[in-house]
């Protein structure tokens, strides 16, 4: 596995694939990767969500005492992923990544505690999985709008397909982040 490390503690991970004509295989997790990396956590929750083209999950996050560490990735389709750092001590505050996992990249990225996140699936029927460091609690649970002026993140989409929940988050210059 290769590891490129992005706003202080998210890692976007490339696994070694072997393809030939029967088609492919990779380890798609590795406790042991993650622990040489800095990543000394227990998943314990699996979660899967399938949307079409279109639909922006996010940007969520759960909070302290709760506050999840997430592994992420792609089994089919595409999406743009982001990350928002929310802690404020960090050095990167404010500020955010993008990435695209897909199902021909199989790339992961890990999202530590202390990050927004949310991601635009590219394509329809696309199938989106994360590993958890804590259980949903549905009590400690934030967001931030989407397309806050202040983030200026580029979705490259300007109509995504939203909950009612996500339609109505804080703007980021309103938000009070429960993460040092």
């Amino acid at each position: 596995m290769q590891f490129e490390s992005f706003l202080n503690g998210v890692l976007l991970i490339k696994p070694h694939v072997h393809q030939d004509h029967r088609g492919h295989f990779f380890e798609s997790f590795r406790q042991d990767s993650l622990k040489e990396m800095g990543v000394e956590l227990d998943f314990i929750q699996d979660n899967q969500s399938l949307s079409n083209a279109g639909i922006l999950r996010g940007l969520h996050y759960q909070a302290p005492p709760h506050a999840q560490g997430k592994l992420v990735r792609v089994i089919k389709g595409a999406v743009r992923d982001v990350v928002v750092d929310i802690r404020t001590q960090s050095p990167s505050y404010g500020q955010f990544a993008a990435f695209e996992l897909s199902e021909e990249n199989f790339h992961a990225l890990y999202v530590p505690p202390g990050f927004a996140h949310g991601f635009l699936t590219l394509r329809d029927h696309t199938i989106f999985t994360y590993k958890c460091t804590d259980y949903y609690h549905p009590e400690t649970e934030g967001g931030i709008r989407w397309n806050c002026p202040e983030l200026d993140i580029p979705w490259q989409i300007e109509n995504p397909i939203l909950s009612d929940k996500d339609q109505k988050q804080p703007l980021f210059n309103e938000f009070k982040s429960p993460f040092s």
